[in-house]
């Protein structure tokens, strides 16, 4: 099995979303596990920003650290670290997800874009939130 076979039969088969956008933030590979958890097909997500799965409100700070990171290079979680971040569906529907980042270098050195790999962590959060909520109740007030 070649380096490439390898690779592209591992983002194909994915079932986690692996998404990579340009230094531009428009979206150039989008597998099946991204087809899965965001609703939107890989030839809909092909060519779009970004855009199409950030919820309103934070496509400001998802882009001032967007721009500055194609910019620097520089990222404070290129290292394996796992971001929470909520995430929008094609239909409206808002979601909570998990992922971690590989920057992408061009031949230049200069930053080409970013992959994320996603899951869905929207259960997993609901539950804690209900915990927290019961786990509060449950103290009662201070005195």
């Amino acid at each position: 099995m070649t380096p490439d076979h390898f690779a592209s039969t591992l983002v194909a088969g994915m079932p986690d979303a692996i998404v990579y956008a340009d230094a531009a933030g428009a979206i150039r590979v989008w597998n099946a596990g991204a087809t899965r958890m965001f609703g939107f097909s890989e030839q809909e997500a092909l060519g779009q920003s970004l855009d199409i799965i950030i919820p309103a409100g934070l496509k400001a700070r998802h882009w001032q650290g967007y721009h500055e990171t194609m910019r620097t290079g520089e990222t404070r979680y290129g290292d394996g670290q796992i971001l929470a971040v909520p995430a929008m569906r094609k239909d409206g529907t808002r979601i909570s997800v998990e992922f971690t980042i590989v920057p992408f270098t061009g031949p230049d050195g200069q930053m080409a874009g970013i992959a994320a790999i996603m899951r869905d962590a929207t259960a997993r959060f609901e539950e804690l939130r209900s915990l927290r909520k019961q786990l509060a109740a449950s103290q009662g007030p201070v005195a």
